[in-house]
C-alpha cells in the first residue's frame, strides 16, 4: 500500500526520536520503492559508530542498495527529515534516487536549498525534490535535541 508523503515522514520521524535518545543528532530517514514498500531505514549514528559518514541517508541508501541488489535506486524515494548535507545530496545522485522527501531546512549545511542548491547543477541524474514535508515537527525535534545539549 503507497502512503502520503507525510506518512512515510510520520515514520521517519519515528527513526529520528530513536536516535535522540540515543544522544545522536535526531535525524531519521526511509527508502521506499516504487511499490510503496519501505525498503530501508536508518538513523544518525556518529557517534555510536564513531563514523562521520554515518549519516541516516547514506545508511538508508546503503542498505536499500543491498536490499535491491543494486546501487541504482531510480525507483526508490528517499524520505529524511532534514534537509540533506552536500555528503548526502551526493549520494542521492550517486544513488539516481528517482525523488527525494525531507521536512525541516538545515540552513547551516543543507545543500538542496539552504546553504547550496546540488540539484541545480548539471549532474547526470537530479532527483525530484519535494521540501517541508512535516517541517515544523522535524525542526522540533532537532530543536529539542539541541536545547537540552546546550542545557547539559
Amino acid at each position: 500500500m503507497i502512503l502520503t508523503d507525510e506518512e512515510y515522514m510520520e515514520k521517519a520521524l519515528a527513526l529520528a526520536k530513536k536516535a535522540f535518545e540515543l544522544g545522536e543528532i535526531p535525524v531519521g530517514a526511509i527508502v521506499v520503492n516504487k511499490d510503496g514498500e519501505i525498503i530501508a531505514e536508518a538513523y544518525n549514528e556518529r557517534e555510536t559508530l564513531i563514523s562521520p559518514t554515518a549519516h541516516a541517508e547514506i545508511l538508508a541508501i546503503e542498505r536499500a542498495a543491498k536490499v535491491l541488489k543494486s546501487r541504482r535506486l531510480s525507483d526508490c524515494t528517499l524520505y529524511v527529515t532534514l534537509e540533506p548535507c552536500p555528503m548526502c545530496a551526493g549520494a542521492v545522485i550517486n544513488a539516481c534516487m528517482k525523488r527525494l522527501v525531507y521536512g525541516a531546512f538545515d540552513e547551516k549545511n543543507g545543500a538542496c536549498a539552504s546553504v547550496a542548491a546540488l540539484f541545480d547543477e548539471k549532474f547526470t541524474h537530479i532527483p525530484r525534490v519535494r521540501s517541508r514535508v512535516l517541517e515544523e515537527k522535524c525542526g522540533k525535534i532537532l530543536s529539542d535535541f539541541f536545547g537540552e545539549l546546550r542545557g547539559q
